[in-house]
C-alpha cells in the first residue's frame, strides 16, 4: 500500500539544481520531517543531469522523490510520483509504466484541470495562484480561481507565490497542500520554512 500524497512539495528548477549547496539544502529540508516531497525538475537539464539530480535528492530520507515530466528518470530513480504537463505523456500512459506512482498534472485554468482529471491525473498542481517571478506576465488564478478547481474533487496542490502567511487562505479554500520553489530553497532556514507550511495542513 503506497503512502499518502505529500502535503508539501519542494520543487527545483535549473538554478537550484546547479547550486553548490544543493545537498545541504535538501538535507535541511529533510529535517522538517512530515509529509514532504521534493521534485526533481529542470526543463533544460539533459536526461543524465536530471537523473543525477533525482538521485541526489532521493538520498535524503524521509523525503519522497517526485520527478517532473521525465518518466524514464522517474523509473530509473525509483520515484514515488511524477508530475506531468500538457505536453507530457497522458496520465493513463504513465500509469502503465508504474502502478504505484502518484501521478499529477500541472494546470493553469479550470478547463485544463477538467481535462487533466478526465485523462486520469490523481492530483492537480494548480497555479500560479499569486504573482510569481517564475511565471512573469502570467495571469494568477487567485484564491477564487483555485476554489473552482478544488470543486472538481481531486486533491489540489497550490503553487505560485505561496508563503506561510498565505497558506491559511489556501487551506481554507480547500487545497490539499502547497508547493514552492523560492519560499523553501531560498529560505535562510529551509526546514523551518517547511515546518511553517506543513503546520497549516497538519
Amino acid at each position: 500500500m503506497r503512502a499518502p500524497l505529500p502535503r508539501l512539495h519542494a520543487i527545483t528548477d535549473e538554478r537550484i539544481a546547479r547550486r553548490h549547496d544543493l545537498d545541504r539544502l535538501a538535507a535541511d529540508l529533510a529535517g522538517a520531517g512530515g509529509s514532504l516531497a521534493i521534485h526533481a525538475r529542470g526543463r533544460s537539464l539533459s536526461g543524465l543531469e536530471h537523473f543525477h539530480l533525482a538521485i541526489r535528492l532521493s538520498a535524503h530520507a524521509p523525503i519522497r522523490l517526485f520527478v517532473n515530466d521525465r518518466l524514464d528518470v522517474a523509473l530509473a530513480a525509483r520515484a514515488a510520483g511524477v508530475q506531468l504537463t500538457g505536453n507530457s505523456l497522458p496520465p493513463e500512459a504513465a500509469r502503465r509504466m508504474n502502478a504505484d506512482w502518484w501521478i499529477g498534472r500541472s494546470v493553469h485554468s479550470l478547463r485544463e484541470a477538467q481535462s487533466a482529471q478526465a485523462e486520469g491525473a490523481e492530483y492537480l498542481l494548480a497555479g500560479p495562484v499569486f504573482e510569481t517571478p517564475t511565471h512573469p506576465g502570467g495571469e494568477p488564478l487567485g484564491v477564487e480561481g483555485l476554489r473552482d478547481i478544488v470543486r472538481l474533487g481531486s486533491p489540489v496542490i497550490a503553487i505560485g507565490g505561496v508563503t506561510a502567511l498565505r497558506a491559511g487562505d489556501l487551506h481554507r479554500a480547500g487545497v490539499y497542500g502547497v508547493a514552492a520553489i523560492r519560499a523553501l530553497w531560498d529560505a535562510p532556514r529551509p526546514a523551518a520554512a517547511a515546518r511553517d507550511l506543513l503546520e497549516v495542513f497538519a
